[in-house]
Parts: structure tokens; sequence; C-alpha cells
């Protein structure tokens, strides 16, 4: 089966790519510290430079493997808000990451960003915990939008800890991947 091409996977014609992994916080907003797991080198350093450009995004780190990933979640534990996983790795599964990340806080929101956004793909991410499922050729603009708005809630004076008490978090769009609570956590 050949995977579906993705927008981050061929840059356009001239654009330029990413410098490698010069990461910093947009001036005057408060960055959303976030964890890539992507194994594709030309997808990560898209992804990284979109998301820079489009939210204030910090880019504290990145692994390609289930084994790296989960063990740079855990020994950082509480010290990220976003982790953006993709599923297929050069070793292991996103899924095996997602389940890694099942006792996190609740400020700390863990995404799918994949090829495959089945619906079976996105009920299993759910019961994993995924707080929402992106599919890299069609809800790129829902990542962005998902992203956006963390940012603004960790900028709020009480961001996380609105997040704690529950305030307000389901105004899900059809197309901007799919949001379930998970059992046992607010936010």
């Amino acid at each position: 089966m050949t995977p579906a091409v993705s927008a981050l996977s061929y840059p356009d014609v001239g654009q330029r790519m990413a410098a490698p992994l010069s990461l910093r916080p947009k001036v005057g907003c408060m960055a959303l510290i976030t964890y890539l797991v992507e194994d594709n080198k030309i997808v990560l350093e898209n992804l990284v430079e979109a998301l820079q450009e489009i939210a204030a995004v910090e880019v504290t780190g990145h692994g390609a493997t289930q084994a790296e990933a989960t063990h740079w979640l855990k020994v950082h534990n509480g010290e990220w808000h976003l982790a953006i996983v993709d599923l297929f790795l050069k070793e292991g599964s996103g899924l095996g990451v997602l389940a890694g990340c099942r006792n996190r806080k609740p400020d700390q929101k863990v995404v799918v960003l994949t090829n495959y956004a089945t619906q079976e793909i996105r009920r299993r991410a759910a019961d994993l915990g995924a707080d929402a499922v992106f599919d890299k050729s069609s809800e790129l603009d829902g990542l962005f939008a998902y992203c956006m708005e963390q940012t603004a809630r960790h900028a709020e004076p009480d961001g996380p800890q609105a997040q704690r008490k529950g305030v307000s978090r389901n105004h899900e769009a059809p197309s901007a991947g799919t949001r379930r609570r998970t059992p046992g956590r607010q936010g």
C-alpha cells in the first residue's frame, strides 16, 4: 500500500526549507511547549516551520521511534504542553506513544497527525487518550487552529488552571479532526 501524499512532504518549488530546528517562540506570546513524533525529516522540518509561523509553538524536541518518544515524554512529564504524534514510525507505533501518555496532566494535550486518519484509527486513538486526530493531507488547517487555540489557553492568566477546572473545551468543528473526552481526564 502506498502512503498518501502529505501536504507537508513536498515543499513548493522555491520554498525555503526550515532551518535545522532553530526553535523560538513568537515575540510577545507565551510559547506552547511542543514535542513532535515524526520519522520523516522533510515532514518534520516543514511541520516545525509551519507551526512556528502560524502559532506560538516552541518545539523542544522530537523523536522518530516509539521508544525515544515515550522516554522523552515521561522524563519531561509536566514540562510540555502538546505532543503531536505520527502513527507510523521508524520503530514502534504512535499508538504505543499514546498509551505511554495516558497519565499526563489534564492541561497536556496529545494529538495524532497521520496520513491514515480512518474512522477506526480515530476511534483507537481516542480510546488511547488522543485529544484530537488530524489527517496530514486534508486537515492541516484544523491542526494549526487547534495549536492556536491551545496557545491562547496557555497565554490566559489562568490558562492551564482554567483547563483543570473544566472550563469550555468542546467547540469542535467537523473538519478539525476528532476530539473525544477520555474517561478519568478533565480538559
